[in-house]
């Protein structure tokens, strides 16, 4: 994201979104606390605001808020992990085959747009942006097929499911790979929902079987070398 970008951002946003990359990125570990006072001054906040960052983390499945205790990342079971995945396979298909009837031709150029981000994330060699944006991508599939509810518990699973990635990933093919976006798009394109269908659970699961649920992240480095080193 360029720096005018960010400077359109509310500040709790912004901080977010650092937190959030560090996450995807493997530079933050499952369990890790995250400090409202020394995020605070990394920041230059008040602590009103680094708040609202860690309550948006939270919502997203990121951020786990423990009474009395604080803030902490996340910290999903491999069972978890595996659930997130098979609620995944239950949805995302019906809603691509959905998708591929409904998609015009400004939801094709933003699914390019979408792809075309990625691309570049990768190119930068930013693991924890084109995570990210390959959940948008997603998110966005389930926008296109216009069934509000469902693309709700999509959000959710794909912003867990991306936690879920970047803790437990064999590779870096995990993050969703440019050849499996590009066929969908296509197929959304052609209107071939049958297609979009089987092109979908093949993604997903790809996707689950490049997880190795029995490792986890290594510890990250102080908080501030973290947060800093992203500029």
């Amino acid at each position: 994201m360029s720096a005018s970008a960010r400077s359109d951002m509310p500040r709790s946003s912004e901080i977010a979104l650092g937190l959030a990359r560090a996450i995807h990125g493997r530079r933050l570990a499952p369990g890790a606390k995250l400090g409202e006072d020394e995020i605070g001054e990394i920041y230059s906040v008040s602590r009103t605001v680094v708040r609202a960052a860690l309550q948006q983390l939270a919502h997203q499945g990121l951020v786990e808020m423990k009474p009395n205790k604080g803030a902490f990342v996340s910290q999903p079971t491999p069972r978890e992990a595996r659930e997130v995945f098979e609620a995944r396979a239950m949805l995302e298909p019906s809603l691509a085959r959905a998708a591929a009837e409904r998609a015009s031709a400004h939801d094709i150029a933003r699914l390019h747009a979408h792809m075309e981000a990625e691309n570049a994330a990768l190119a930068a060699q930013e693991a924890g942006e084109a995570l990210r944006l390959s959940g948008l991508f997603h998110m966005e599939i389930a926008r296109i097929a216009d069934q509000q509810i469902l693309a709700g518990f999509v959000e959710a699973l794909v912003m867990r499911s991306s936690l879920v990635i970047a803790l437990y990933a064999k590779r870096q093919s995990a993050v969703c790979e440019c050849n499996a976006h590009l066929s969908l798009v296509e197929a959304l394109a052609a209107h071939d929902g049958a297609r979009a269908e089987e092109l979908m659970i093949t993604h997903l699961a790809d996707l689950a079987g490049a997880l190795d649920l029995s490792e986890r992240a290594e510890s990250a480095p102080k908080l501030k070398e973290i947060l800093l080193g992203d500029d």
